[in-house]
């Protein structure tokens, strides 16, 4: 197939694009480069920078003659979109209208779309299914239900195909150590675990010890983003083969402490960096745990990459050959 990998230079989407050459198909990478680093693209993937609210993406569909869309381009930083939620609404709702509408136009059939677990807010059981309530938090949460609401109404009406994927705390690296997680700035916590364990910030801070978990430190699920990359690949062909437009849930089904996270850490880098303790943030869910069941009955999915173990490796390669990131 030929897929439009909208955002294709980010963190999630270039692991995707290498993916899915791997699996056979032909990649086109679209991403304006605001957020993205075109030095993570494979040598011969074809890249176009423009924005996805473009009216000339209409005809580029068409020329191209894409086959599906991959959907990446998006604002994700939750602290961001509470102080500045113009710039959420604007890329995240609106450019994503204009890309939707602009599949419609072009005649492009099946449209797989990178969505949160954000769009359930404080979950009120745990593990989290498909069928929870969804009561986002946060500006960054609300403008993803807001796109598969667009989605869900272009399904039913026009007749686009869809899945909508509600990833948990994406994390790890390509093992190949080529590529990996940059992002300036950085508020993800692995990442910021390893640049205190290149020294390059003089502590990690655990925000909250006394939460109702088992070491008092919040619970995350942490999913492989090659993982991630192989469920996308999955979605478009469930899609390509007749599937109707759907929604799921990806994560590990593990829980992982922020404390285990940084012992972990210093087992992995064998360097003992400082731990500082911070009050709780605002906002914090004690434990977020995914139930993947429902991608892994339909899709046939399973994350074979996401044992923390792995992942923190993973990870710690690709710092450690990049530790500026794709400026190195």
């Amino acid at each position: 197939m030929n897929i439009l990998v909208t955002g294709g230079a980010g963190y999630i989407g270039s692991h995707t694009v290498r993916a899915l050459q791997k699996a056979g198909h032909t990649p086109v990478v679209l991403d304006n480069l605001s957020r993205g680093h075109v030095e993570s693209l494979p040598a011969g993937v074809e890249f176009i920078n423009m924005d996805i609210a473009d009216p000339a993406l209409v005809n580029l569909l068409k020329e191209k003659q894409i086959d599906g869309v991959m959907h990446f381009a998006a604002h994700s930083q939750v602290g961001e979109s509470m102080v500045n939620p113009m710039i959420y609404y604007e890329n995240n709702v609106v450019g994503s209208f204009r890309l939707i509408e602009s599949v419609r136009q072009a005649g492009v059939k099946y449209f797989v779309f990178s969505s949160t677990a954000a769009v359930y807010g404080e979950p009120e059981e745990v593990p989290i299914k498909e069928d929870a309530r969804l009561a986002p938090t946060n500006v960054y949460g609300r403008t993803k239900l807001m796109i598969e609401q667009m989605l869900q109404d272009y399904s039913n009406i026009y007749g686009l195909r869809y899945v909508a994927l509600r990833y948990f705390n994406a994390a790890g690296a390509d093992n190949s150590g080529e590529i990996g997680e940059d992002h300036t700035p950085e508020t993800h916590l692995i990442p910021l675990i390893l640049e205190a364990a290149l020294g390059k910030r003089p502590n990690i801070t655990i925000f909250g010890t006394d939460y109702d978990t088992a070491d008092g430190t919040c619970v995350r699920d942490y999913i492989h983003v090659n993982d991630l990359a192989s469920a996308h690949i999955l979605s478009m062909e469930y899609l390509r083969d007749g599937g109707e437009s759907n929604y799921f849930n990806l994560g590990s089904g593990n829980g992982f402490s922020v404390k285990e996270i940084v012992d972990t850490t210093k087992a992995v880098t064998g360097i003992d960096f400082s731990v500082a303790i911070g009050e709780r943030r605002a906002g914090d869910p004690g434990t977020l745990i995914a139930s993947s069941e429902k991608a892994q009955t339909i899709l046939g999915w399973k994350p074979v990459h996401s044992d923390v173990m792995q992942v923190i490796k993973d990870a710690w390669q690709w710092h450690q050959g990049h530790p500026n990131g794709y400026k190195a």
